[in-house]
């Protein structure tokens, strides 16, 4: 039940291009490129995410992706 309410605020958050945990705008934290033409985002509190920049979508980056 916890999941079903948080999930959607989470995915509202990224569409917006804001962290999910303390809702910066991820534009503000640290970018590294790689390889296959994304680029790893850490946030200022610490969370990981992956921006492709074909589709203009964050998502939470995977351990793999890490």
């Amino acid at each position: 039940m916890f999941k079903n309410i948080i999930a959607p605020v989470q995915a509202w958050l990224l569409s917006r291009g804001q962290c999910v945990g303390c809702g910066k705008p991820l534009a503000e934290g640290k970018r590294e490129k790689r390889k296959d033409g994304t680029e790893k985002m850490t946030c200022k509190c610490g969370r990981i995410f992956i921006y492709d920049g074909k589709t203009k979508k964050y998502h939470r980056a995977l351990f793999e992706e890490v």
